[in-house]
């Protein structure tokens, strides 16, 4: 047996280990009562700070942390309200014949000690999110934001200080050495957003105690735009998908597809909505985020660099200032396949186009690649549509439309394979925190204990029959 005692976070561990099944056995109307005090929290008493400190963590622009940070958290807290009395009931299946005398159903049972490890782009809503799920669930939970945003992650510290006991739960600040210390623990469940690459850390550190996990990832999401799209319409949707919060979204356009006879349209389109956002001049616009550290702005401006190198086409932006992690919204064509650009995930204002001729060819493409965590269609031909959905594979799809999927509560959200594994938000997410009990209750004599050994010619007749009508 292995000993976790010179593990420095095994006593918090231990305490909700140890105070797992009073909060398991929490009432419907117990659970709600934290929800509230967590939606108070955020929408009300903290909202200020949790501002300030997205701004201060990435010039983050107040009305974009409302829209992307406070309101999913509130959303969700006011969703699941309204369902979890359902979801936390006993569900009623049916007993078939062969069994007949008894009773089936199965119940949502808390998975246990969970661990949330959340992202920087978005750490309020993907920090909070979950929590929002495994606490309806029923589950005692230890949160590890990133090291990246310490100034909101200093505000979460306190509202779950201010709204929960440590033995249910918890918020560990600090490096990586802090989530590499926790991944050596034996949560019953784990909740990883982030790189594919560090998700398959997580996903090895959980195999060692067979822990499940939901692992949310990226990938580079595709978006299709053919010739009877709505140019202008279609470019402002991607003009806002792709460069809010300095297109730093798991989300997010990644390249696009432009049918090659709509492409110089298409572009005009493009540049007008992105100066309607953020003016000529991005850097003075108070809507216009940062990226988040220098680490990630040099990654950036190597991409950049990669394509100048390749001779690309810069169609827009192109400029950076280090002092200030800026990075104009940027478009970017004729860019050879070998290009970092259309390698890696980018995770930036940076939106590379490339052309195509036929559906096929663009089905082709986006085969060849890792199975994104989104893909979009801009189209009003409904077998194009139905062609591409049909002949690809990805996490989620929204058509005519992007990002906006991640709203819808009543969608499971989450990716496949590459880009993620199990599913979030609402039900799914409940879901994903707990554990399906299966139970069956013997009322009368049961019809198989006519089939007891020994065995004889009517037996053998009556296991026929069961076989063949049962």
């Amino acid at each position: 047996m292995t000993d976790y005692t010179t593990n420095t976070y095994y006593n918090l561990f231990i305490r909700q280990k140890d105070n797992q099944y009073k909060i398991g056995n929490t009432t419907y109307k117990e659970r709600v009562k934290k929800l509230n005090a967590l939606k108070k929290a955020v929408e009300i008493t903290y909202k200020e700070k949790i501002r300030q400190a997205l701004y201060d963590d990435f010039k983050k622009p107040f009305t974009e942390t409302d829209l992307t940070e406070i309101y999913p958290v509130v959303s969700e807290i006011k969703f699941v309200k309204s369902n979890l009395k359902d979801w936390m009931s006993r569900q009623k299946v049916e007993t078939p014949m062969a069994l007949l005398g008894s009773s089936s159903w199965y119940n949502f049972e808390p998975k246990g000690v969970c661990l949330v490890i959340s992202p920087w782009n978005f750490p309020l809503n993907l920090t909070f999110g979950p929590l929002v799920s495994a606490i309806a669930a029923g589950n005692t939970v230890i949160l590890k934001p990133s090291e990246m945003t310490p100034n909101i992650s200093k505000v979460m510290a306190e509202i779950v200080k201010d709204i929960f006991e440590d033995n249910e739960v918890a918020l560990l600040e600090g490096e990586v050495e802090v989530s590499q210390e926790l991944l050596k623990l034996p949560f019953n469940h784990i909740f990883f957003t982030g790189s594919p690459n560090v998700g398959k850390i997580v996903m090895k550190a959980a195999a060692e105690h067979l822990t499940s996990v939901t692992l949310e990832l990226g990938g580079k999401s595709p978006t299709i735009i053919d010739e009877t799209a709505n140019l202008k319409s279609t470019a402002k949707k991607i003009a806002w998908g792709k460069f809010i919060n300095n297109g730093q979204i798991c989300v997010s356009p990644d390249y696009l597809l432009v049918k090659e006879s709509i492409k110089d349209n298409f572009v005009i389109e493009l540049k007008q909505q992105v100066k309607a956002f953020y003016t000529k001049e991005a850097s003075k616009s108070e809507s216009y985020s940062r990226i988040v550290n220098n680490k990630h702005f040099d990654r950036l401006v190597n991409h950049l660099e990669d394509a100048k190198k390749h001779n690309a086409t810069f169609v827009m932006g192109g400029k950076s200032k280090s002092e200030d992690n800026f990075i104009e919204p940027t478009v970017i064509s004729n860019l050879p396949e070998n290009a970092s650009l259309l390698q890696d995930e980018i995770f930036g204002p940076i939106l590379p186009i490339k052309t195509y001729k036929t559906n096929e060819e663009v089905i082709n493409y986006i085969n060849s690649k890792e199975k994104p965590l989104a893909l979009y269609i801009y189209s009003k031909h409904k077998k194009t549509i139905n062609d591409i959905i049909k002949n690809t594979r990805a996490g989620s799809t929204c058509i005519n439309n992007n990002v906006v999927q991640y709203s819808n509560h009543n969608l499971p959200f989450g990716g496949s394979n590459n880009s993620g594994i199990g599913k979030s938000h609402g039900f799914f997410g409940f879901q994903e925190f707990s554990n399906k009990r299966s139970v069956m209750k013997q009322h009368t004599k049961g019809s198989i204990e006519f089939l007891f050994p020994p065995y004889t010619n009517l037996k053998q007749k009556i296991v026929d029959l069961t076989i063949k009508w049962f």
